[in-house]
């Protein structure tokens, strides 16, 4: 091997790192600071291929993207004194990656303890001017813009935009749950007695009400039964009157053998009479038949 050729390969190769290390580039989601021996340089947002120093400067990359931030469960104290434990999260996006690097550093992590704290206080004090109502009903969106306004004027000096702040869940502490479940089933138990009392109340006035028609009605159907006994006995005395002024001598006989069918049929009958009293005269003689 030639002694010139080691040389110009070494060379070769420290060129090709030179190029390496002096191209660098951005992408559509980022945001790019160079840095030279801690200072910042150049702000850089365009997305391409750009060149910087080897070995001096340095290129710390910003997403540019929405991020989120979650809060582990806070307890806070409501305007109307009860207690909540709300989990909640904040949206935000780095707008000066120059200020965030001054106030913050190169890590995009490092943001997050300070807005975690920043989003607990203004939540602690938001809150604590609303009640437990205002909380769950359509106040809420008001409440959630009035956090989202103080995040925002505590975040604005470290390059940070706040996009949304939201309450994931809002839970009441276990005793004052415990409490409150306590009372919706004093109450369930209560309007359950009362639907209890109501129906039994109503239950009584349907089966009083029965009862009276069902008098009213067995008192017209005896009215009416003794109406229509009364005219059967009324029209079968007409007949029996009729017949007896057509032959009375007929209908007097076919009387007192109606009567010894009555009074001898069962056998068991005792009659103490004497023989000659007229009502056995047709034992003794038994009637003339008619003469035609």
């Amino acid at each position: 091997m030639n002694r010139l050729t080691l040389p110009f390969i070494g060379f070769f190769v420290v060129l090709v790192w030179l190029v390496q290390a002096s191209l660098f580039t951005v992408e559509q989601t980022e945001r790019v600071l160079v840095v030279q021996f801690g200072e910042v340089v150049r702000a850089i947002e365009a997305p391409g291929l750009y060149l910087k120093i080897p070995l001096v400067q340095s290129v710390i990359s910003f997403d540019k993207r929405l991020l989120a931030v979650e809060l582990p469960g806070e307890e806070v104290i409501l305007g109307d004194q009860r207690r909540l434990i709300v989990d909640s999260f904040t949206v935000f996006r780095i707008t000066d990656p120059l200020r965030f690097y001054q106030a913050i550093g190169p890590d995009p992590d490092g943001i997050r303890a300070r807005l975690n704290s920043i989003v607990t206080a203004s939540l602690r004090q938001v809150m604590g001017r609303n009640t437990l109502l205002d909380v769950l009903s359509a106040d809420r969106e008001r409440i959630m813009a009035s956090i989202k306004q103080l995040v925002n004027g505590g975040m604005e000096n470290f390059g940070v935009s706040i996009e949304d702040v939201r309450i994931r869940r809002a839970d009441l502490p276990a005793e004052n749950t415990q409490a409150i479940l306590s009372r919706m089933q004093s109450e369930r138990q209560r309007v359950a007695a009362q639907a209890r009392a109501e129906g039994a109340e109503a239950s009584a006035k349907i089966r009083a009400e029965a009862e009276r028609e069902r008098t009213v009605i067995l008192a017209e159907a005896r009215a009416t039964a003794e109406k229509t006994r009364g005219d059967g006995e009324a029209q079968a005395t007409g007949i029996f009157a009729k017949a007896f002024g057509q032959d009375p001598e007929f209908f007097s006989v076919w009387r007192t053998l109606q009567g010894y069918r009555d009074v001898f049929d069962t056998g068991n009958a005792r009659l103490v009479l004497t023989p000659d009293n007229d009502y056995l005269r047709y034992l003794h003689s038994p009637p003339a038949p008619p003469e035609h």
